[in-house]
């Protein structure tokens, strides 16, 4: 069983660290959770409501179901100050996923609340692309010296994996990790518990997923059949959760496999039906700021509405999710540099990038999803690769950056299915 060490016990355990073969972790840690570009979409909400009157009162009702706010430092140890009126240029946005139940009952006792997910999302300067990238879990990275909310600072650690920092430092401590593992500035935050999946998913009248094979799962609860699925409550945390169930039964896997139900979600509330609907649309806002602690920059209904006005018109086809390039290493995974280097280098400069390799170990191209229509299709252009699973590559306008074909991922617009787990 896997304990979350002290800090003195992560700098010894630095010193005595030896190689082994990963699989990933303890089997009751396995959780995960949604995109933030469906939170910001979302949560937009208020500002797609038609009636002035319920507009109002959505506004209110959703800045008064807003959770305390986290305070989030820059690299300085300088305060992050909130962000007011329209957003405007590129910005990024970090979602952690916490493991530690949010105290329901339903889930049992977790003594911890590690970052068992974590997502960042890059908008562009012009709010055309969009790219979301996924941190595996048992990934290696430095720790920097991070801030105690009772004062002072926690020391910095040069190799522990990603998921202990939002127990060792907070919402604060993951943000600073990031940041240096990136290179980016991410002023804007969040962390979701697991209610927050289930009413999301509540909130769009569940998410339809496709499923290569059955697929159960007695550690998450998961019971899908093959075809297509709606999931939605219990059993599309269980989808989000599940690790054994799916792909090669790893944590890299199950990132795919997320990624199959991202996808498809950004798809469900970019269709005409959910913006058009007052009441799904509000549904979301309050599912969204009732379940996620934001941090100050971000605890703020306009701030969040900008955001989302921004990615509103955006192509889901330019809606990339990539997973962070990395690859088995001693009992986790580590970066792989040089793909990492030409990924983070693409979002420094603000560029999009181009997907030329697979999906991933837990999903796979649906070979019955219908042609993409000229709305949703790549413009055509000579630099394009075509990933080697046969689908759509993410749309690129000459200055967009190849990924390498190790790196794994997929477009929003690509209809994707999950792999059940195979030895």
């Amino acid at each position: 069983m896997d304990e979350l060490p002290t800090r003195a016990q992560a700098r010894a355990q630095e010193k005595s660290a030896g190689p082994s073969v990963a699989r990933h972790g303890r089997l009751k840690r396995h959780h995960p959770f949604k995109t933030i570009a469906a939170l910001l979409a979302g949560v937009l909400a208020v500002a797609g409501i038609s009636t002035a009157g319920v507009a109002a009162y959505a506004a209110y009702d959703v800045a008064a179901s807003l959770k305390p706010a986290v305070k989030l430092v820059d690299s300085k140890g300088k305060v992050v100050t909130p962000g007011l009126g329209a957003m405007d240029g590129a910005f990024n946005v970090l979602l952690a996923g916490s493991d530690s139940g949010g105290g329901n009952a339903a889930y049992g006792e977790r003594g911890e609340n590690l970052n068992d997910v974590t997502m960042l999302l890059h908008v562009s300067a012009d709010h055309k692309n969009a790219t979301v990238v996924s941190f595996p879990r048992d990934m290696y990275v430095p720790i920097p010296s991070c801030p105690d909310p009772k004062g002072g600072s926690f020391d910095a650690m040069s190799r522990q994996k990603i998921n202990n920092s939002l127990s060792y430092g907070g919402l604060a401590c993951t943000v600073l990790t990031v940041e240096k593992l990136t290179g980016l500035d991410i002023p804007y935050a969040g962390v979701i518990q697991f209610d927050g999946v289930i009413e999301m998913s509540n909130a769009v009248g569940g998410v339809p997923v496709c499923v290569a094979g059955d697929i159960s799962d007695p550690y998450t609860g998961l019971n899908v059949k093959a075809g297509e699925n709606t999931l939605q409550g219990p059993q599309a945390l269980a989808f989000l959760r599940t690790r054994h169930g799916v792909g090669d039964g790893s944590d890299l896997g199950r990132i795919s496999n997320q990624q199959v139900f991202l996808s498809s979600l950004v798809r469900t509330i970019k269709s005409a039906d959910t913006l058009a609907n007052p009441v799904k649309v509000y549904a979301l806002a309050k599912a969204a700021t009732s379940n996620i602690s934001l941090s100050e920059s971000l605890n703020n209904p306009t701030t969040i509405a900008s955001m989302a006005m921004a990615l509103k018109n955006i192509d889901v086809a330019k809606v990339v999710f990539v997973q962070y390039p990395n690859h088995y290493e001693g009992d986790g995974v580590a970066p792989t540099k040089d793909a990492a280097a030409t990924l983070m280098q693409a979002l420094q400069n603000d560029k999009p990038v181009t997907l030329t390799g697979d999906t991933g170990v837990g999903s796979e191209a649906d070979p019955n999803a219908p042609a993409q229509t000229p709305a949703t299709q790549a413009p055509s252009d000579a630099s394009a690769t075509s990933p080697a699973d046969g689908s759509t590559p993410a749309p690129t306008d000459g200055s967009s950056v190849e990924l390498p074909s190790d790196v794994h991922g997929q477009t929003a617009a690509q209809v994707t299915c999950s792999k059940p787990f195979q030895d």
